[in-house]
């Protein structure tokens, strides 16, 4: 386990300096860290501000903006931009396949991003699911995983969200080990961070509904956040499956009401 309880260095985001500190959560990692249990939130102070802070740009800026966009599945213009934001994470994705040691991975995502980048038109479309390539999202936060590295303390990231150390770190990983940040040219590599807001936007009006009721209809909107986050992460790196996966979250509103 690794903490980032004190603020992060402006230098530290140095790619060269990113990587080193990777390695040394490597060698830190002996051994895969048993399934967790519960949560630790020794910030769950300055958590709460930063959730707050996060829940009014979402009601003054995200939710406004996303109800354009109505209900149910995306019309065919928004579907095409989250089709051109995957794609763009295809290329980190092999990266992290390959660190992951998931060679066979890593094949798929390679044939899925070729497929859907030039039949595709650059991703706007995506004929690989249609022939069965369905690909695997993944990240740095996972590769520490595979590594060993523990998912350390949670916390709430402003513009974000909810996240914990270990990922923390991997998402500032993944933005030099994505391989088309130094293929493409200024200024059209403006164009992923613009397409990945875009598809937050079209995710942020798909999924409106139960968002709304997170944020909104929760008793403790921030302890329902961070119980459905890292329910949903451990799910993904395959921490909650079998006996131990029951105890590996707490639900904070099982004694409200002293039941």
């Amino acid at each position: 386990m690794f903490s980032l309880a004190s603020p992060l260095p402006s230098r530290i985001l140095a790619p060269s300096r990113i990587l080193a500190c990777a390695a040394l959560v490597l060698l830190a990692a002996c051994a895969q860290k048993p399934v967790p249990a519960g949560f630790n939130d020794p910030m769950e102070a300055d958590n709460r501000q930063i959730h707050d802070f996060n829940r009014s740009v979402d009601r003054t800026i995200l939710r406004p903006l996303s109800s354009s966009f109505g209900d149910g599945p995306p019309g065919p213009v928004m579907q095409g931009v989250i089709n051109f934001a995957q794609n763009l994470d295809a290329p980190g994705a092999v990266v992290n396949n390959l660190l992951q040691g998931r060679p066979h991975r890593a094949a798929e995502n390679t044939l899925r991003f070729a497929l859907n980048t030039t039949v595709g038109i650059g991703g706007l479309f995506d004929p690989a699911t249609a022939i069965g390539l369905h690909g695997r999202p993944t990240d740095f936060g996972e590769t520490l995983h595979v590594w060993g590295a523990g998912e350390g303390n949670y916390v709430e990231l402003p513009f974000f969200g909810p996240s914990t150390e270990r990922d923390l770190v991997g998402m500032i990983v993944d933005i030099p080990l994505n391989p088309l940040r130094y293929v493409l040219p200024k200024p059209e590599d403006n164009i992923v961070p613009l397409a990945k807001l875009a598809s937050s936007v079209g995710d942020r009006a798909r999924y409106s509904e139960t968002v709304d009721s997170v944020l909104y209809d929760s008793a403790d909107s921030y302890a329902q956040s961070r119980l459905l986050y890292l329910q949903y992460r451990r799910f993904q790196l395959g921490q909650t499956t079998g006996e131990a996966g029951d105890d590996a979250f707490e639900d904070p509103y099982e004694d409200i009401y002293g039941e």
